[in-house]
């Protein structure tokens, strides 16, 4: 660019500069015009908040007509129905009614708002003091529902917020007859569905519980592979004392490839399954139980069960919640089969499903378990038209003459230990003012060897009945073979009974007063009584013995006082069958020839076995150490 040029640019910024200098605003212009702006912007904002509260006055015009015009406000609904479910809009209005099951044995209500299950009558039983039939759970007591995420947004949707159309009116099935309904929840594609089919057999306790999804492929989120039953109930007290209810209430599960385990009933707990699918979930109560069964396995991931008590309440035991995983394909047509089992916690009733069902009945610990299912319930079965009070006496009359020849070689023994009272009174006043406690308990074990007695033998018969009641110590106060079965002065063998009631709590005792258990307590103290006499030469050897053989019934005392009063009864009928068999065999055994017998052992040369040799040579040496270190 030239000089010319340069001047040229310059002359033309100077006119204009000065143009704008004398055409531009004054102060006062630029102030007056701000104020108009100002103006300007606050009509526009009034404007807006009056054009809004016309909007607001219309749309409340417009409700109150939706509310005096019904076709206006369904309208209006079904548009939000539609915002809310989409497909399921259709089922999201209807009424709620209750359509029935029924067969011999129970009575299944089921609701078409969640086509769930919300009532169970066990037509064969009855709740303690009343006179209908005993109610398993009802609808304010239980859910059980589907819940999926919907449409590719992941939507969260449940069955029980839906209305299902039942398929017709069930009747009542007899015999092997069986009876379904089908409950289907439609969506606004006629090809797309969920069906709850339920059916029941004439002689069942066994509800089939199918679940069927038609063309849900694409309304399921794709992201999922699994679909999730909730199911929960809070379990109603049936029973005469609430508190022993609690102590049985639990949930069990039988997890595919371990096996079946539970929750500890003292404790609140929750499980999840990480590791192994699952076959079924009981909601165990103390004689009754609701189970839900796979036909095949419900997933392990997103399943746990969860037990909750509330100790404050007089009606409810426990509340169990469960969540299980329901495999989904994405296929056009997919069915999932399950059962509900809803009926008592029988042992023969429940090992026909060939479930390991059976196996939440606390029948005992290890071998102590085959009492139980090879003699006490095949028994109450056998007899099962007498009552349960003297079933139980047939029961101990069986155990006691099983155990028979036992008790013969343990009163043989003692007999021995009392004949052989001259030798150790002499023994004793031998070692009597000898400060050696060891040589006289050696010399004392040698004269029982070569008499051949046992100084064992006088705790055997006690120990003898303990794995018999272990095994009835779970057992009875879980056995419905003794439910609301009145004895003598009880009305439920099940439970304990009490004559007298303090009103307050006493320690480690209860409350109450159990005519059963001190029966039992008499009875064991005088039979303790008797063994004493019986032993005396042993008690002489091991004295604090005695002291431990009168602390057990005391201890029994406390424990049985709360306790079924069906087991006191047992004991009680074993403490004097004893009696009974030690009488007679005094009668008819004569501790002369006993005695005779002993000194012609004493006579024989001893002979001494390997083990009897190594004990005596390691009694010796600890004898001998005190002195090796003087």
């Amino acid at each position: 660019m030239d000089k010319k040029s340069l001047i040229g640019l310059g002359l033309i910024a100077a006119i204009l500069i000065g143009w704008l200098a004398m055409t531009g605003p004054t102060k006062e212009q630029i102030a007056r015009n701000k104020q108009i702006r100002d103006s300007i912007e606050l009509a526009t904002k009034v404007e807006l908040v009056k054009e809004e509260a016309k909007a607001a006055a219309k749309k409340i015009a417009s409700i109150a007509d939706s509310a005096a015009n019904p076709m206006v406000s369904d309208s209006l609904k079904q548009l939000e129905n539609v915002s809310l479910y989409k497909d399921f809009a259709v089922s999201a209005k209807g009424k709620s009614e209750v359509v029935t099951l029924e067969n011999e044995n129970i009575k299944v209500f089921i609701s078409t708002k969640g086509a769930r299950v919300e009532k169970v009558i066990l037509k064969n039983y009855k709740r303690y003091a009343h006179t209908q039939p005993l109610i398993l759970f009802d609808k304010d007591s239980t859910s059980q529902f589907l819940e999926f995420n919907a449409y590719a947004n992941n939507m969260r949707l449940t069955t029980d917020s839906f209305y299902f159309k039942p398929s017709s009116v069930a009747e009542v099935s007899k015999g092997s007859a069986s009876k379904s309904i089908v409950f289907k929840l439609e969506t606004s594609n006629p090809n797309a569905y969920i069906e709850f089919i339920y059916t029941l057999k004439g002689s069942e306790y066994l509800l089939d519980y199918d679940v069927n999804f038609v063309g849900m492929q694409n309304i399921i989120s794709a992201r999922d592979k699994k679909v999730t039953l909730h199911w929960s109930q809070a379990l109603p007290s049936q029973e005469k004392h609430i508190e022993k209810e609690r102590e049985a209430a639990t949930v069990y599960y039988n997890e595919v490839n371990e096996g079946v385990d539970y929750i500890n009933a003292r404790k609140n707990e929750e499980k999840i399954f990480a590791e192994n699918n699952l076959k079924w979930i009981c909601f165990k109560q103390q004689f009754f139980n609701s189970t839900l069964i796979a036909d095949t396995e419900f997933l392990k991931e997103g399943s746990y069960v969860k037990t909750s008590e509330n100790p404050a309440s007089k009606d409810f035991v426990k509340t169990i919640t469960a969540e299980v995983s329901i495999p989904f394909n994405h296929s056009q047509s997919e069915r999932f089969g399950m059962a509900f089992y809803f009926g008592p916690t029988q042992y023969q009733l429940l090992k026909t499903y060939d479930l390991n069902l059976e196996k939440i009945i606390p029948l005992g610990w290890s071998v102590f378990s085959y009492i139980n299912k090879w003699m006490v319930i095949p028994l109450f079965t056998l007899f099962s038209g007498l009552n349960s009070g003297i079933i139980i006496l047939i029961l101990t009359l069986v155990l006691k003459a099983l155990l028979f020849p036992i008790a013969y070689k343990t009163y043989m023994s003692s007999s021995k230990m009392r004949v052989l009272k001259p030798e150790i009174d002499e023994i004793n006043a031998k070692y009597e003012k000898n400060d050696d406690p060891m040589k006289k308990q050696q010399e004392t074990m040698a004269l029982y060897r070569r008499a051949g007695a046992n100084p064992l033998s006088g705790c055997l018969p006690m120990l003898l009945q303990f794995p018999i009641l272990i095994a009835l110590f779970g057992f009875f106060p879980a056995a419905i073979e003794l439910r609301q079965k009145g004895f003598l002065w009880t009305d439920d063998l099940s439970t304990y009974d009490s004559i007298y009631d303090f009103g307050f709590e006493v320690w480690g005792f209860g409350d109450h007063v159990s005519l059963f258990a001190l029966l039992m307590f008499a009875s064991t103290i005088i039979y303790t009584w008797m063994n004493q006499a019986m032993l005396q030469p042993q008690q002489a050897q091991m004295p604090g013995m005695k002291y431990m053989m009168y602390l057990m019934p005391v201890i029994f005392l406390a424990v049985m006082n709360s306790y079924a009063a069906g087991l006191s009864w047992y004991y009680f009928l074993a403490n004097i069958i004893t009696f009974l068999q030690t009488w007679l065999m005094k009668k008819f055994i004569d501790d002369g020839k006993i005695r005779e017998q002993l000194l012609a052992n004493m006579k024989k040369p001893e002979k001494k076995s390997s083990f009897q040799a190594k004990l005596e040579e390691m009694a010796k040496q600890r004898q001998q150490l005190p002195q090796k270190k003087k």
